[in-house]
Formats: C-alpha cells, structure tokens, sequence
C-alpha cells in the first residue's frame, strides 16, 4: 500500500498537515494533521510497504509496544482510507 499522488504533507507553522493537490482539492474538503509518528508512517508509505514494515520502523526508530505500535498504525491506516488518501496500490 501506498499513499496515492494526489495528497502531499506540508509543515504549515510547525503543525503537519496532509492536503490534498491537483482536482482532488475540489473533492477533498478538509485537511489531516499528523504527529511526529504519522510523518513518520507518512514518508514510509511514499513506497509500497506492508503493515509488517511499519510496524518494524516505528519500534526501531521509537519506544513503544508492539501491540501498541500495531493498533496505532491501523488506525492512522485506518483514517487514509476512509479519506480516500491511501490505497492498495496507491492510484486514485
């Protein structure tokens, strides 16, 4: 899964925020605002990666359970989804 190209993460005043480019603007009305961890998953879904995948980098780079990390992820998932920002192969 990856993030499809019509969605990009800016910093905008020390928050980030994903946004939506291009004609998705015109469907997509609204923005998402990521903490450190969702920046994180953020740059790592720039390339297909599993769930496995993420759940290893962020108990590599952060301290945090790994029930807790999983839970987290499919969450984050989870909201990309239903916004219509991420997708099994990242089209849109």
């Amino acid at each position: 899964m990856r993030v499809g190209k019509e969605f990009m993460l800016r910093e905008i005043a020390g928050d980030y925020i994903i946004i939506p480019t291009g004609e998705t603007s015109l469907e997509f009305h609204g923005l998402i605002t990521v903490n450190e961890v969702g920046v994180f998953l953020w740059n790592m879904l720039q390339n297909d990666v599993t769930i496995e995948e993420m759940v290893a980098g962020v108990l590599e780079e952060y301290d945090v359970e790994e029930e807790v990390a999983k839970e987290d992820i499919q969450e984050f998932l989870n909201a990309l989804i239903e916004g219509g920002i991420l997708t099994e192969d990242g089209r849109q």
